[in-house]
C-alpha cells in the first residue's frame, strides 16, 4: 500500500510538471497576486494583512488569488472580490504559473518551478525562538534526515526574491537558518499592522461577542509549538495537553476563562467538552490576531507567538514543562539567557497555576525587550512591504 501512494504521488507531481511546463508559454500577468498561508490552511498571517492592504487601497490595480487546501476550503473565509483556487489542481497550476507575484508565509513544495518573472515574496510566520533550518543541528522530524532538510530549505530559499524581517536580531538569524542570500525587507510583520490599529474596546467587544467569550471574564490564551520527534507521519504531530484543567478550573474559574490554540501542524483532535463556559478551542480559528487582542494574558512555550503578543504589552507566562528535551536535544535555541524572555518560566502545573494567581502583581517590566524586537511595529509594515515589492514593478 505504501509503495502504491509513493508511486501516485510520483505520477502526479510529474503530471504537475508538464502542466507548468505548458503554462509556462503563457505570458506572465503582472498584475496578478497569487498568496497562500500555511500551505493553504488559513486565511491569515502576513500574506493575509498584505491581501487587506491591497484590496483596501489597490483593488482596482490588481487581480488576487487565494491558495487554499481542499481540505480547507469550508472554513475558508472569503468573500465575492477574492478568487479562490483549490491548492495542487491544473487551474492551480495555471495561476501560480503565470501570477507576477506569489505571497507565501512557509516553505512550497520543493517540485514547483519558478520563473525568471515571477517575483516570490517568502513573508514568513514568526519571530524565531527556538532554531530553524540549517541552524538545527540534528533534524528529529520525520521523512527526512538531517542532511536532506537542510540541502531541502537551501534549494526552497534560492526561489525567494524577498524575506520579511520584523527586527535586526530576525535578519541575522534568517540568513544562517535560510541560506538567504537575497534582499531582506526589515519593516516589521504586516500581520500585526491589525494589531496596533485594532487594539480598542470597541473592536474587542465585538470580537468577545462573536465568539461567544463571556465580556465579564478575563481571557488566557494558551498557544503552545509543535513537538518535531511526536508524530503521527510526516506533517501530522501529535500533542498531549499538559494543562490541570479541573485545577484550573477550581482556582480560576469564577475569573477566567481559557483559549486553546494550537499549532497548525498539529493533527489530535482535543476533547475539553466537560469543561464547557470555561475551555474554548478556537485552534481552527481563521487568524491568532484576533485571540491575542481579546486575551489578557499568553501562556506558551517556545513557539514564536509571544513576539508578536509582546506588542499589546500583556502578561506572558512560559510554560517549558520539556525545557531541558526541548533545548538540548530537539532545537536549541537563540536567545541564550531565557532570563530575558518577557516573563517567567514554569515546568509544572503547581507553579503554572501559582504564576497565574499572582501574575496581575508580579509582571516584570520588558519594555526592554519591546524596543528589541517590536520597535518597527507601528501599524503601517504593510505599506513599507508594498512600497518595495508592489508599488515600482507592476510594468
Amino acid at each position: 500500500m505504501e509503495k502504491l501512494r509513493s508511486y501516485q504521488s510520483s505520477l502526479i507531481i510529474r503530471i504537475f510538471r508538464v502542466l507548468f511546463k505548458i503554462f509556462s508559454f503563457i505570458p506572465i500577468k503582472n498584475n496578478y497576486i497569487i498568496f497562500e498561508s500555511f500551505h493553504g490552511k488559513q486565511f491569515s498571517d502576513n500574506p493575509r494583512a498584505l491581501f487587506e492592504f491591497i484590496t483596501q487601497n489597490y483593488q482596482e490595480d490588481y487581480i488576487v488569488i487565494w491558495s487554499v487546501d481542499r481540505r480547507y476550503k469550508d472554513k475558508f473565509e472569503i468573500n465575492n472580490n477574492i478568487k479562490a483556487v483549490t491548492r495542487l489542481t491544473p487551474k492551480w497550476c495555471y495561476y501560480m504559473s503565470v501570477s507576477k507575484y506569489w505571497v507565501i508565509n512557509a516553505r512550497l513544495p520543493l517540485w514547483i518551478p519558478k520563473r525568471k518573472e515571477n517575483i516570490y515574496l517568502q513573508t514568513w510566520h514568526g519571530t524565531p525562538l527556538k532554531k530553524l533550518g540549517l541552524d538545527i543541528e540534528k533534524v528529529n522530524m520525520p521523512g527526512t534526515t538531517t542532511d536532506k532538510y537542510k540541502k531541502n530549505f537551501m534549494e526552497s530559499s534560492s526561489k525567494w526574491d524577498y524575506l520579511i524581517s520584523p527586527n535586526s536580531y530576525s535578519t541575522n538569524i534568517f540568513r544562517s537558518a535560510f541560506g538567504f542570500k537575497g534582499e531582506i525587507l526589515e519593516v516589521g510583520y504586516p500581520r500585526n499592522d491589525h494589531l496596533v490599529n485594532n487594539n480598542n474596546s470597541k473592536y474587542i467587544d465585538e470580537l468577545k461577542r462573536k465568539l461567544k467569550i463571556p465580556k465579564d471574564k478575563k481571557v488566557i490564551l494558551y498557544a503552545p509549538t509543535w513537538r518535531d520527534d511526536d508524530f503521527y507521519k510526516k506533517g501530522s504531530y501529535r500533542f498531549e495537553l499538559s494543562l490541570d484543567l479541573e485545577e484550573m478550573k477550581k482556582a480560576l474559574g469564577d475569573k477566567y476563562v481559557i483559549i486553546l490554540r494550537m499549532h497548525y501542524l498539529i493533527s489530535s483532535e482535543l476533547d475539553v467538552s466537560y469543561y464547557e463556559n470555561f475551555v474554548f478551542d478556537y485552534s481552527l480559528y481563521e487568524d491568532i490576531r484576533d485571540l491575542y487582542l481579546i486575551s489578557d494574558l499568553l501562556i506558551t512555550d517556545y513557539s514564536s507567538v509571544f513576539f508578536d503578543f509582546a506588542i499589546l504589552k500583556k502578561p506572558i507566562i512560559f510554560y517549558m514543562y520539556d525545557l531541558e528535551k526541548y533545548e538540548n536535544i530537539l532545537r536549541g535555541f537563540y536567545i541564550k539567557n531565557l532570563a530575558d524572555l518577557p516573563g517567567d518560566i514554569v515546568q509544572n502545573d503547581k507553579d503554572l497555576l501559582d504564576a497565574l494567581l499572582k501574575v496581575e502583581c508580579s509582571q516584570k517590566d520588558y519594555q526592554l525587550f519591546f524596543d528589541e524586537f517590536c520597535s518597527l511595529e507601528d501599524g503601517e509594515s504593510s505599506k513599507r512591504v508594498y512600497e518595495k515589492v508592489f508599488k515600482q514593478k507592476k510594468v
